[in-house]
């Protein structure tokens, strides 16, 4: 399978924050979700509680309002929400992959392998029976019964051999539980009884279950890749494309409904079947917005929920509504990519959701339907001087895109070695370097350089990241180790001949004093141009040892994203884990991660969608602007500019406050900190000289901190 890799970069440049949201105290985590992936649907009088990709939502069917829970804002485990039951007293029972909720309606119990009898933490079913016991389906085909106080825990095995799922359990007038597993058929257990039903002792037509529904004459309707079965108890009829109205074999869902109606929901779209007409409906001929049908709910009034890959749908019989289930604008909650402009405007790269821009309160999507991206899935942004937004998909090659127009490189009309373009960087020239499958290529806006393993130092072809140094050399990670390339020569680093842990070098970023941070397959290392570092798992506190991502904030800590393993943040010396067991992060797979103006940190997950952190609050008010200020504190233009090689900095301060300066480069990346310190009242300046750092010819920014002001310049150096 494709790696799922995404560079981050970032900028430190934001001058306008607006408000999205509005908080008595501001929240420490926000999740942006697509929510479009709708699993699960209950519904409980006028309300609907929908189970979808990006948490839990509910929804009024009167008014149309309603209310988003997930990760940042409530007791749910997990924002993935595969089932949902309510009982008798009005209980929300939640199966997520954090395990299991009970919501009240105001308090959250959550249930997992560390506080309770719950075997494991990914519930995937809930079914209740006349007792109120809970029957819980799980990885690995174990159900659990909780009747509230005490767990009975079940292993479903046939033939000796242990199914990895189950998909689905319901309840007949006898209390019998059918229990449809992924590979193991399909169970019946009368409390102390199994009997195993497969393709090998029954008219099953797959041994993976995933729907049942059981009718007012106990018939068992089961839904199964290879279509549609009904067991009488004794006879198996089974209804597919080849014999039936079925639109395809592959059956996510079923619901029966008061005429005695089946609503079945397919990979082709959804099908009523009254015993002999059928009727199918999807995209082309409905208000279905999306044609894979993985949950279907029937209400008091008939009313069909429907919820599918591409959100939520009510059907009365002849009109059709389509709810939004995500609380964002986000196209896709698989986030690869994120860049944030100077006008602190956030880029957001997906799968297969394309491109989306937030400013703080509007969405803007960019897809191959609307715009001239070539490719949904996109891997890597970088933002030039002149605000254009570059950008590179997964077999659609490079984008460039100014706000306008749309320009695309590909092989086949450009010197890009390969479509798959995994990472982008800009230097202090403007050059493109970009990271593909088939190498890597320079871009200068007219020239294309290609290297690769047979006309240079790399040692794969494989570029899946890029930094830039103060000095100008470009380090380059490679599924063949770590390379440096200062424009003429080629040095490689690898497992032989240093203290790189794997040849698999998967992220690279540079602090302040130009020590290299890299993440790889097996852990991350700090390299000094001397010394090599490694923390792993095993040595240190990094909660994975796949890191996919980093990320470096004004006061020098690394955010660390891992596969798997959440986020860390590592100050130097200690280690702070953020999990979706103790923090607001959606997911555990970090694949991307940006740090703003505000110092909130922009956080892209896998599945789980967008997340914002800050410490002490989340900041996505209006940042003062420098016009606002009251006199006395001011960031004056550096003169002369542009220069060679030095110039100077003045500032004014109107009272005491610590003052702190930066320089940063064209892609956010800090340079050096020119001041750090508590400042009296007074006007002060600062030199800077260009050879010192080793700057090269371009445009960088300084930014000023004194209190709340902020205020950012840019200079130019040209030699």
């Amino acid at each position: 399978m494709k790696r799922l890799k995404a560079f981050s970069m970032f900028l430190f440049l934001s001058l306008t924050i607006f408000p999205i949201l509005s908080f008595s105290q501001n929240p420490e985590w926000i999740n942006f979700t697509a929510g479009n992936y709708v699993q699960a649907v209950a519904i409980e009088g006028n309300y609907v509680w929908v189970g979808t990709s990006g948490g839990l939502v509910r929804i009024d069917n009167m008014t149309g309002n309603k209310i988003f829970y997930n990760r940042a804002n409530s007791g749910l485990p997990d924002n993935m929400v595969y089932t949902i039951a309510i009982d008798g007293q009005g209980n929300k029972w939640i199966g997520t992959l954090g395990g299991l909720a009970r919501f009240d309606g105001i308090n959250w119990t959550v249930y997992n392998t560390s506080n309770s009898g719950l075997p494991l933490d990914w519930v995937y079913t809930i079914a209740i029976d006349g007792q109120g016991n809970k029957w819980i389906g799980t990885d690995w085909g174990i159900v659990a019964k909780f009747d509230g106080v005490n767990w009975t825990v079940y292993n479903i095995v046939y033939s000796g051999w242990e199914s990895n799922r189950v998909n689905a359990i319901a309840i007949d007038s006898q209390g019998n539980k059918w229990i449809g597993t992924k590979f193991g058929g399909l169970a019946k257990f009368d409390g102390v009884n199994w009997i195993f039903y497969n393709i090998d002792n029954s008219g099953l037509p797959s041994n993976c279950v995933n729907a049942i529904a059981i009718n007012g004459q106990g018939n068992k309707w089961i839904g199964t890749p290879g279509g549609l079965a009904k067991f009488d108890g004794v006879n198996w009829t089974v209804l597919n494309t080849g014999n039936s109205g079925l639109p395809y074999n592959w059956v996510y869902s079923i619901a029966i409904d008061g005429h005695g109606n089946k609503w079945i929901g397919t990979d082709l779209g959804l099908a009523k079947f009254d015993g002999v007409n059928w009727t199918v409906y999807n995209t082309s001929n409905s208000g279905l917005p999306d044609n894979v049908v993985l949950a279907i709910a029937i209400d008091g009034q008939d009313n069909k929920w429907i919820g599918t890959a591409g959100g939520l749908a009510k059907f009365d019989g002849v009109n059709w509504n389509v709810y939004k289930t995500g609380n964002s604008g986000l196209p896709n909650d698989v986030v690869w990519a994120i860049a944030i402009d100077i006008q602190g405007n956030k880029w957001i790269g997906t799968n297969w959701g394309g491109l989306a821009k937030f400013d703080g309160v509007n969405w803007t999507i960019y897809n191959t339907g609307n715009s001239g991206l070539p490719n949904d899935k996109v891997l890597a942004i970088a933002i030039d001087g002149q605000g254009n937004k570059w950008i590179g998909t997964a077999g659609g090659g490079l984008t460039k895109f100014d706000g306008e127009n749309w320009t695309v490189y590909y092989t086949g009309n450009s010197g890009l070695p390969n479509d798959w373009v995994n990472e982008i960087a800009i230097d202090g020239q403007g050059n493109k370097w970009i990271g593909t499958d088939g190498g890597l290529a320079k871009f200068d806006g007219v020239n294309w350089t290609v290297y690769n393993k047979s006309n240079s130092g790399l040692k794969s072809n494989y570029v899946l990241a890029i930094a830039l140094d103060g000095q100008g050399n470009k380090w380059i990670g490679t599924f063949g180790g770590l390379t440096r390339f200062d424009g003429v020569n080629w040095i490689v680093y690898n497992t032989d001949n240093s203290g790189l842990p794997s040849n698999v070098v998967l992220t690279i970023d540079i602090d302040g004093q130009g020590n290299k941070w890299i993440g790889t397959a097996r852990g991350l290392t700090k390299f000094d141009g001397a010394n090599w570092t490694v923390y792993k798992t095993s040595n240190s506190g990094l909660p994975d040892d796949y890191v996919f991502a980093i990320a470096i904030d004004g006061q020098g800590n690394k955010w660390i994203g891992t596969d798997g393993g959440g986020l860390a943040k590592f100050d130097g010396a200690n280690w702070t884990v953020y999990k979706t067991s103790n923090s607001g992060l959606p997911s555990n797979y970090v694949r991307a991660i940006a740090i703003d103006g505000q110092g909130n940190k922009w956080i892209g997950t896998d599945g789980g969608g967008l997340a914002v952190y800050r410490e002490g609050g989340v900041r996505l008010d209006v940042e003062k602007n420098t016009s606002e200020i009251p006199f006395g504190f001011k960031l004056y233009q550096n003169y002369p500019n542009p220069f060679n090689p030095v110039t100077k900095i003045r500032y004014s301060i109107k009272d005491t406050k610590p003052v702190m300066i930066k320089l940063y480069d064209i892609v956010g990346r800090e340079v050096t900190t020119l001041v750090n310190e508590v400042k009296d009242a007074g006007e002060y300046e600062v030199e800077l000289n260009a050879g010192k750092f080793g700057l090269s010819s371009g445009v960088y920014f300084y930014q000023m901190k004194a209190g709340d002001f902020t205020s950012i310049k840019k200079m130019v150096v040209l030699k």
